[in-house]
């Protein structure tokens, strides 16, 4: 079983950033690929970014390329998101999950199903 926590939302003006962290427990995902997501109130959950296990490869949501960063320390089992010039449409609960199958972003990366575990969300709202 893995725990995932994540921490680090917030409230914040457009154009701001913020910084999100998701620290694993239970069992190291040092060797998995970890992905965030985020869902708006009545919205479908969507991809934003994901990591293979040694952090030298990521993929990023066309709605978010260039603003936003996903990183990884996996002495700490922690996987970040940074998230900059943040738009009102940024508004969500940011969700990091991890995909125990898999140690490289081969195939499918963006879709849920891909995912085995989740954590509890973190919420960041954009607003002026």
């Amino acid at each position: 079983q893995v725990q995932l926590v994540e921490s680090g939302g917030g409230l914040v003006q457009p154009g701001g950033s913020l910084g999100l962290s998701c620290s694993a427990s239970g069992r190291t995902v040092s060797n998995n690929v970890m992905g965030w997501f985020r869902q708006a109130p009545g919205k479908e959950r969507e991809f934003v970014a994901a990591i293979n296990s040694i952090g030298d490869t990521a993929f990023y949501a066309d709605s978010v390329k260039g603003r936003v960063h996903i990183s990884r320390d996996n002495a700490k089992d922690t996987v970040y998101l940074q998230l900059n010039l943040l738009k009102l449409g940024d508004t969500a609960t940011y969700y990091c999950a991890t995909d125990t199958s898999r140690r490289y972003l081969t195939g499918p990366y963006s879709w849920t199903g891909q995912y085995d575990y989740w954590g509890q969300g973190t919420q960041v709202t954009v607003s002026s």
